[in-house]
């Protein structure tokens, strides 16, 4: 699933995003999603968000969402 749209990522999921740094070479990072840094519902670059490492880039795709019902 394309991270692109905010309703796709929820905290915890899965994802890979791609740094700013990163952002020439396309080169992704794994991550577990700590924060979401867009407010917007549509991002045509991905949504931003803030992995539980601390890494800051846009989602590129969401690898395994959270279900609602783990607890």
């Amino acid at each position: 699933m394309n991270g692109q749209n905010r309703k796709n990522i929820k905290i915890g999921s899965e994802v890979y995003i791609v740094l700013k740094k990163d952002q020439r070479t396309g080169k992704r990072t794994k991550g577990i999603v700590k924060d979401l840094l867009t407010k917007k519902s549509f991002h045509p670059h991905g949504i931003k968000v803030r992995l539980q490492n601390g890494q800051v880039g846009r989602v590129q795709e969401v690898i395994k969402e959270v279900s609602d019902n783990s607890k």
